[in-house]
């Protein structure tokens, strides 16, 4: 007799600023960081694949498939971010970037794998975000988007720092083949056919 399969449950949303990128708060302010599980009715045993920092939004992906998430997390698998830098990049910046760059992880210093990066034509058409972002009167800012197959803690924004343009606001719009497209800020999808969109 064959055992059936245990069928998995998969979720695409788009993670709000200020939230953490889980289900349970083991820090220390248990009752003042917003989590997952405050988006929808979740399955047992769901869990975010890979994180977005608290102050970091976009797509992020939930499964209760634990070797889909080590997949997703692996080096296969392209995760493209636009950031919003302080100031007009410049293009030495951008090759920079692009040749890796020297940031701080876990106490050490790490050089970044070369990655794809470009300054974007124009201003993306995102949500307005729930903290307001200092406006042009401060200054210029600049949109780049940044591809990686790798994602140390706060990398993104460890990387434009290093090359003097610090990040405003950071949106992760893509994971492999799965767009974050014109999705409101909170929403929930149920993606059955996650790993057939990888």
């Amino acid at each position: 007799m064959e055992i059936p399969k245990e069928k998995h449950h998969h979720y695409k949303i788009y993670k709000p600023y200020g939230y953490l990128s889980q289900f349970v708060n083991n820090g220390p302010k248990k009752n003042s960081k917003k989590l997952l599980g405050e988006l929808g009715d979740f399955p047992e045993g769901i869990m975010a694949i890979g994180r977005l920092d608290e102050k970091s939004e976009g797509l992020l992906l939930l499964t209760t498939d634990g070797k889909l998430s080590n997949h997703i997390c692996s080096s296969k698998i392209e995760k493209e971010y636009y950031a919003q830098v302080d100031g007009a990049i410049t293009e030495e910046a951008i090759e920079h970037l692009k040749n890796g760059v020297e940031i701080g992880f876990e106490g050490k210093k790490y050089t970044t794998q070369p990655c794809k990066v470009s300054l974007l034509a124009s201003a993306p058409d995102f949500p307005e975000r729930s903290k307001k972002i200092r406006d042009e009167r401060h200054g210029p800012t600049s949109w780049v988007s940044i591809t990686l197959r790798e994602g140390k803690f706060r990398q993104v924004r460890k990387m434009t720092s290093a090359v003097s343009f610090p990040t405003l606001r950071l949106v992760r719009i893509r994971i492999g083949n799965i767009l974050l497209e014109d999705m409101p800020i909170g929403k929930v999808n149920k993606s059955e056919d996650l790993l057939i969109q990888l």
